[in-house]
């Protein structure tokens, strides 16, 4: 029997600990201990613990190298996928070729090395090596990657520090086109439910102006359609907030836009025109507020109306940047999608 002497103070920690630990094996281990100090034989806190001898002495024996820490020690023997073998070999595979479905990536792995495994052994494998299941992001074709990169370093992220500093208003712009119709999308509910959908396809046309910073819109609607007089007149509305630091609005390159009475009524209100490249609405912020309001009060809901329908999307716009306040603060960060060339995928 191996003899041991234990302190007061161990057997106090040992006694709590075999009930309060949070872990079910540390308290088993600081069990053993507590009855070792009570003067037991190995093989009575055997019966009493409901181990084996042999474990009863291990569990000494780490005690007797490292005290209580060393029982808190937790190791269990977690044998390796036979997989991991092939690890780079299947990264390398999936990284060209990433599977749709987990049972296709069955297939790929046995054929690449020759061992089947169940479709939750294979998904349990692929998140061990850093693959997640991710839905399709799109591009546009056309877009230039480089272009995007040097603009947003060059252009954008400088205006947009000034802003942060208080030195420059930076209003991102575009128009959305709202047709009045059935938006639709998953709720949780106890039997499937249908809503109305209003005949007709009216349109409610926005062109906005949301600050960078504030997340303030400002905002120019009609039902017909955004020509460059509607361009004017959202550029009317911003010098009329009489902002006594240069302005910057960040614009797609919209004829509507481009036109020559838009870009002289700028230069008179010294408002800047900062054209995005070709292509890239992932650098346009106010993308992110239009998903948002269409989420907000178009998803599942029904209008009688077109009255009703276009001032649920202007309510929403107008106080937005107040109700929504939190959420939008998440959502309209000042952080853009960029495409690594490793991410897009050709066939």
């Amino acid at each position: 029997m191996i003899k041991l002497e234990f302190t007061e103070e161990d057997k106090r920690l040992l006694s709590y600990g075999r009930f309060n630990h949070p872990h079910p094996r540390v308290q088993l281990k600081m069990e053993v201990l507590w009855l070792k100090s009570q003067g037991l034989s190995h093989q009575k806190i055997a019966q009493f613990a409901g181990v084996s001898v042999n474990t009863v002495t291990s569990y000494i024996r780490d005690y007797q190298e490292g005290g209580i820490e060393k029982l808190k020690e937790i190791k269990f023997n977690r044998p390796k996928s036979e997989l991991t073998e092939h690890q780079g070999k299947i990264e390398a595979y999936f990284e060209s070729n990433p599977p749709a479905k987990i049972n296709e990536a069955v297939k790929r792995i046995e054929e690449l090395t020759g061992i089947k495994r169940s479709p939750t052994q294979v998904r349990k494998f692929l998140k061990s090596i850093g693959m997640r299941c991710l839905k399709v992001g799109t591009f546009a074709s056309k877009a230039d990657v480089e272009a995007q990169d040097s603009y947003r370093e060059k252009e954008l992220e400088p205006r947009l520090e000034e802003a942060k500093a208080g030195k420059r208003a930076v209003f991102f712009v575009d128009a959305s086109h709202f047709v009045m119709g059935a938006f639709v999308n998953f709720i949780w509910c106890f039997k499937r439910i249908f809503i109305k959908s209003p005949s007709g396809r009216k349109r409610f046309n926005v062109l906005g102006a949301l600050n960078a910073i504030t997340h303030e819109v400002i905002m120019v609607t009609n039902s017909s359609y955004i020509t460059g007089t509607q361009v004017c007149e959202l550029l009317e509305k911003i010098a009329e907030l009489g902002l006594l630091i240069p302005i910057t609005l960040v614009l797609d390159n919209a004829r509507y836009q481009k036109c020559r009475i838009v870009q002289e009524l700028a230069e008179s209100l010294g408002i800047e025109l900062l054209y995005l490249p070709p292509y890239s609405p992932n650098l346009n912020l106010i993308e992110r507020l239009w998903k948002f309001v269409k989420k907000k009060c178009l998803y599942a809901k029904y209008y009688e109306d077109f009255t009703q329908f276009s001032a649920a999307i202007s309510g929403c716009l107008e106080d937005a940047n107040v109700k929504y306040k939190e959420e939008l603060d998440s959502l309209l960060t000042l952080r853009f999608q960029r495409f690594d060339k490793s991410q897009i995928m050709n066939v």
